[in-house]
């Protein structure tokens, strides 16, 4: 368990979010333990072969693709319930979208000053189902009273403070409160707990209109046959030159080894063009 220099009470995970604690059996004796931004969720599975055939000792891989501002909140609190269990572990890596997480793990004596890295960017798109029965066009369109969306909440899901830099962009503070407050209280702005799983089921089930969502995520929707587009807000509001994904070993890790294993794979060009191949924007180009 961390020591953190806060006390924090254990975040509660969802109990219909076992999809994102991934290899639980391994929890008490990992090799490699990793707590990554849950949008990454698509990608993990081929990375992390890819990483075992470089580095075949690394056997038992735990990892959490969870928002990464619960899981922030569970290596302050040292742990986290899942229905009812204590999830204990401590893991070696930690990933997130926001430099803020990474200042709170070294106000936390967690990790070293300026020990983390960016390693991949991203950006924003509008996901809506096939065919835009809605006639969304522009980020605009989202403050209208008939539509209906599914929004990240600022609580939980560091994608929220991008997608809210673009609705001020889009249209000032105006939108901004007409969205997040106005249309919240009026039911048709709904938050989300784990968006990347959410915010495509309520587009099947025709219960929101459009959901603000990372590029990755309309991808790997279509590839697994959900019948959803993405509207392109643009690349002067989408944030690609804002949205930086930063990863970090903790002190006093399990695995120091095989953590710093994984850093070096992750910023490779086998690693990066995985990334590539799912829609993410590599921060190191291969060459």
């Amino acid at each position: 368990m961390c020591n953190p220099g806060e006390k924090v009470e254990m975040p509660r995970i969802p109990s219909n979010r076992g999809d994102d604690l991934h290899n639980l059996e391994y929890m008490e004796n990992a090799d490699l333990a990793l707590f990554v931004a849950g949008n990454q969720f698509m990608v993990m599975e081929e990375l992390l072969e890819t990483l075992q055939k470089k580095y075949p000792e690394i056997k038992k891989i735990f990892y959490e693709t969870l928002p990464p501002g619960l899981e922030l909140r569970q290596i302050l609190a040292g742990g986290a319930i899942f229905r009812d269990k204590v999830i204990g572990i401590r893991p070696d890596i930690y990933a997130s979208v926001t430099e803020k997480a990474m200042k709170k793990l070294e106000e936390n004596n967690l990790i070293d000053k300026g020990d983390y890295s960016l390693y991949l960017h991203n950006r924003i798109v509008l996901m809506v189902p096939e065919g835009n029965p809605a006639g969304i066009n522009s980020v605009k369109d989202l403050g209208k009273d008939e539509v209906r969306i599914s929004q990240p909440s600022l609580e939980t899901e560091d994608i929220a403070q991008y997608i809210v830099d673009m609705y001020r962009q889009a249209g000032g503070e105006t939108l901004v409160k007409r969205i997040m407050e106005e249309k919240r209280a009026e039911g048709t702005t709904i938050l989300t707990i784990v968006h990347h799983r959410e915010t495509p089921l309520r587009l099947k089930k025709g219960t929101v209109d459009v959901g603000p969502v990372w590029a990755t995520e309309v991808i790997n929707a279509q590839r697994e046959g959900l019948k959803v587009e993405a509207i392109e807000p643009g690349e002067g509001l989408d944030q690609r030159d804002k949205i930086n994904y930063f990863i970090t070993k903790l002190k006093d890790c399990s695995n120091p080894s095989n953590a710093e294993k994984f850093l070096d794979f992750i910023k490779s060009r086998n690693a990066q063009e995985i990334y590539g191949k799912y829609g993410f924007i590599p921060h190191f180009q291969p060459t």
